[in-house]
């Protein structure tokens, strides 16, 4: 009765191993130290496995909670892993060509954790709270939701000094964001759009200073430069909308200026072999640009360079003009909502913000590169996937700055309507409704907040 209860458990074992085992994984190699993440798409069907490694195909086997897998991508080239299933994920060896040596092979150790199966119903909402903050842009940090294109999210973010809504100190100095949101499906060569949907001051003050940046100092300002530095709180008005600066006395007693709520950090991970990004530097997946346009009702494109994207945000600003001059905006904690689409297969050279038409039918944008810290203009020969830009005019007389739009006879394609949308389809040819403005990398100001 015992020999026979092995048999049937031994039997049992590799069909409920090899369904375990089916889904998406995110892979962790350990090359001499540095991490690389990677993604396993997996179909196991009885003993016999396959899918894809990063979009190269792989078989394999499973034999009880044992399994051996092969890769072979365009060239040729073959990569191997094998290792065990068990109750917190994959773990085992990777075998993998020696790049300074075709004829030798290397073996590293390997893990992988399953990418939860996206829950039924269709997009969701998300109430996330967060209780700790990143200073990096790292793919190391363990994601703090797991979210699907069309979903929204509904968090907060606390100010660049590392205080929240409460003036409680939460965090370390230096931009600290929310996050990493792991966005199921996303891969390199992807892009993630995030649009931002709600932009709300939580508290009725913020910090700036009175100083002017080194690189925007000019030479008749270096001899009262000596007498700035001093910090500066401002009463932000929530209600009238607008901010005032706190014990404003002589010319700016009475001055004020509207809020415009904005992002300053918005980022997702960059890829392997480059260090993680400081919450004060930039690259070619966002960072601390301090552009003044990731506002509420504009989209950020951004490309995808690590499993998941790993979206963060934070570094909110009740107010910023085109560039921190003065190493300040008006920095202050937020609530943010937002919703994330995923375009598969396309992606864009560097962070984009889509600016929707005006009401009134208006294309009031173009394609344009800008300066993010300078507010320079100039061209950008470099379109979003199906996209074209018609050449940039001077200016117009009612301030536009030429609009983004199709010609009827090139690039006859539209991003797909709806809440999962994820690819570029065929479409109309007519004027796609938003501008894009292209951020350059790295920042041209010292700023950091």
């Amino acid at each position: 009765m015992i020999r026979l209860f092995i048999v049937v458990a031994f039997a049992l074992a590799a069909p409920i191993a090899a369904r375990a085992q089916t889904g998406q994984w995110v892979v962790v190699t350990d090359r001499w130290g540095n991490k690389e993440y990677s993604t396993l798409n997996l179909a196991a069907d009885g003993k016999i496995v396959t899918g894809d490694w990063d979009g190269d195909a792989l078989t394999g086997t499973v034999r009880g909670t044992r399994f051996q897998l092969t890769v072979k991508d365009a060239r040729g080239t073959s990569y191997g892993f094998e290792g065990e299933a068990g109750r917190d994920g994959l773990s085992g060896t990777a075998d993998f060509p020696d790049g300074n040596n075709p004829v030798a092979r290397v073996r590293h150790a390997f893990t992988a954790r399953r990418v939860p199966d996206r829950p039924p119903g269709g997009p969701r909402v998300h109430d996330f709270r967060p209780t700790d903050y990143a200073n990096s842009f790292t793919p190391d940090r363990p994601p703090v939701l797991t979210i699907w294109p069309g979903d929204t999210v509904r968090t907060t973010t606390i100010d660049s000094g590392g205080m929240d809504a409460q003036g409680v100190t939460r965090a370390l100095f230096g931009n600290p964001q929310t996050g990493p949101f792991f966005i199921a499906g996303a891969a390199q060569g992807d892009t993630v759009i995030v649009h931002i949907k709600r932009l709300r001051l939580n508290r009725d003050w913020a910090d700036s200073l009175d100083t002017i940046v080194g690189r925007a100092l000019g030479s008749s300002l270096v001899p009262e430069a000596g007498k700035l530095g001093k910090p500066v709180r401002w009463r932000l008005d929530r209600s009238a909308g607008y901010a005032t600066p706190e014990g404003a006395t002589g010319a700016l007693r009475n001055f004020r200026v509207p809020v415009r709520p904005m992002l300053g950090g918005l980022a997702l991970a960059n890829g392997f072999g480059a260090p993680p990004l400081s919450t004060g530097d930039t690259g070619r997946a966002g960072g601390n640009m301090d552009f003044p346009e990731v506002v509420e009702g504009n989209s950020v494109w951004l490309p995808v360079q690590q499993p998941g994207g790993l979206l963060y945000l934070g570094d909110a600003h009740a107010r910023q003009g085109d560039g921190e001059t003065s190493q300040y905006a008006l920095e202050t904690s937020m609530d943010v909502e937002f919703t994330v689409e995923l375009i598969k297969r396309k992606t864009v050279p560097m962070p984009r913000v889509e600016i929707p038409h005006r009401a009134d039918g208006a294309r009031p944008g173009r394609l344009a590169r800008r300066g993010a810290q300078t507010g320079e203009h100039r061209a950008d020969p470099v379109a979003p996937p199906g996209l074209w830009a018609e050449p940039l005019r001077s200016g117009a007389s009612d301030g536009s700055r030429g609009a983004l739009h199709r010609p009827q006879s090139r690039w006859a394609e539209r991003r797909r309507g709806g809440a999962d949308r994820q690819g570029i389809a065929a479409g109309s040819g007519r004027a796609i409704g938003s501008d894009f403005f292209s951020l350059p990398s790295p920042r041209t100001c010292s700023g950091v907040h």
